[in-house]
């Protein structure tokens, strides 16, 4: 029997929603796309496509509650033409927001490690406190963290993250000229 789909950071990267993020559909679907080339499990291709969504509108300046809101996709209609996998459907409408730990885990298979990361955004007022939130579920912590930090980063700022935590980060100056490059790349 093939193993459930685990969680990828990479795959759920927000590279591609700040690159099209003036194209919300074409970020969405190409989120879903890049899941594919190591996790084509239904599941995780639209945990994918949700994420991105979310993404799309936290760095459109769209407000928390809205962004979190049941089913919220910055492309009217979008999930009733696309819908989602009945499990993401869940998280969509919200199931993170009706738990807390343990029922809460980051575990490792994609729809606990989106739920937990999305239930530490949604009770954290910084990017500070949803990164912990997020990693002190234990289990699979870094890619709970790396999940909640994305969003949170999108969603706060760059100017959130803690100075002390920036100035860790390996290769800093190639990952801000990487995210300049995303960035000017999608004015074009």
């Amino acid at each position: 029997m093939p193993s459930a789909p685990r969680s990828n950071s990479s795959g759920l990267a927000l590279s591609l929603p700040l690159f099209y993020g003036k194209s919300p559909s074409e970020a969405i679907e190409r989120a879903g796309e890049s899941s594919r080339t190591t996790h084509g499990a239904p599941t995780a291709v639209d945990a994918c496509r949700y994420y991105a969504a979310l993404l799309v509108g936290a760095l459109g300046g769209v407000h928390k509650d809205t962004l979190l809101s049941p089913r919220y996709c910055p492309v009217k209609g979008y999930w009733a033409e696309h819908p989602l996998h009945l499990e993401i459907a869940a998280v969509a409408q919200g199931s993170f927001k009706e738990k807390d730990p343990p029922q809460i885990r980051g575990a490792g298979y994609v729809v606990q490690s989106l739920e937990a990361a999305l239930w530490a955004f949604d009770r954290a007022s910084s990017f500070r406190e949803a990164i912990l939130l997020a990693v002190n579920l234990g289990n699979d912590a870094d890619a709970t963290g790396a999940i909640s930090c994305q969003l949170a980063g999108a969603f706060y700022g760059s100017a959130s993250l803690p100075m002390n935590w920036g100035n860790r980060l390996a290769e800093r100056e190639r990952l801000a000229s990487s995210a300049q490059a995303l960035f000017e790349g999608s004015k074009h």
